[in-house]
């Protein structure tokens, strides 16, 4: 509702300027808000279905909007639009360890999530469709995207090779091919985040993937498989790796704040309470237009 005093010169305006005003100052307010997104990798529940593991993590994301981000950044943590997982949600994929999985993000996570499935979600030589099955059910295909906030959101799923008894691994070309099609459908100057679930430096085939890319507008690229929270640039592209909530990890998750034509990329310890300021870990960067 508008206060009295901005009613007169608001009527005085007529139809076509007030249509004008609302045109110039709504999305001002939208972009002022801007956009959060959780991230978090490599939750690997249990083959027996135990995830006790993640509670202290989702009871974390769950509090945490409205906490003030470091003086330096400003602002407090918005509510995430979503909760994004960069895979390996089990040790291997059994339906307990699935199920498990499945019950905390939709009950005791308060935002949606989505995620994409990494080498121990497909069963290693032992393969299973458990949790594929599962995550294209969920998202209607492996590979998937979706709008939020203006960011168009790229999910890349690519195969793990187990022959290659190697953690690095190269994007395989149906990913690519993903990708590069995804990228054509979308309008110029849309910000994308792609997420996968190998990290930059697990990735043996960097430049092709940077080739597949080509002039796509990508502000991002999520990835998990090491289990710790980097930022990394390589060949102009931002590589931010997600952290593991997993009992030997780290004990943080990232925050993803796109605002301002700022994207900022910022851990939090859920053990120590206290955001991660570390070099290496942090991204604060202007976006620039496309």
């Amino acid at each position: 509702m508008f206060t009295a005093r901005l009613r007169k010169p608001l009527a005085a305006l007529g139809a076509v300027g007030l249509a004008f005003f609302l045109a110039f100052t709504l999305p001002a307010a939208a972009e002022e808000t801007g956009l959060t997104v959780f991230g978090w990798s490599d939750q690997h529940v249990a083959t027996s279905g135990d995830a006790k593991h993640l509670l202290p993590a989702i009871d974390a994301m769950n509090a945490l909007p409205g906490t003030k981000y470091p003086e330096r950044f400003g602002g407090v943590v918005d509510k995430p639009a979503f909760v994004f997982g960069c895979g390996d949600i089990t040790e291997w994929p059994t339906a307990a360890a699935k199920n498990a999985y499945a019950e905390l993000v939709a009950k005791r996570l308060k935002f949606p999530a989505y995620d994409i499935a990494g080498n121990h979600d497909e069963g290693g030589n032992v393969p299973s469709r458990t949790v594929l099955d599962w995550i294209a059910a969920r998202h209607k295909s492996l590979s998937y995207a979706f709008d939020s906030g203006g960011v168009h959101f790229v999910a890349a799923f690519s195969k793990y090779d187990e022959s290659l008894n190697s953690p690095a691994q190269a994007i395989s070309q149906e990913a690519l091919k993903f990708i590069r099609e995804e990228l054509k459908k979308v309008k110029p100057g849309t910000p994308v985040v792609l997420a996968m679930h190998l990290c930059l430096d697990a990735i043996t085939n960097r430049d092709e993937l940077v080739e597949a890319i080509g002039k796509g507008h990508v502000i991002l690229v999520l990835g998990g498989h090491y289990h710790k929270a980097t930022v990394q640039k390589y060949r102009g592209l931002n590589f931010v790796q997600l952290p593991s909530p997993a009992a030997n990890g780290p004990g943080q998750f990232t925050v993803v704040r796109i605002a301002r034509g700022r994207l900022l990329v910022l851990p939090y310890d859920y053990r120590k309470h206290q955001w991660t300021d570390e070099p290496g870990k942090v991204l604060d960067a202007a976006i620039a237009p496309r």
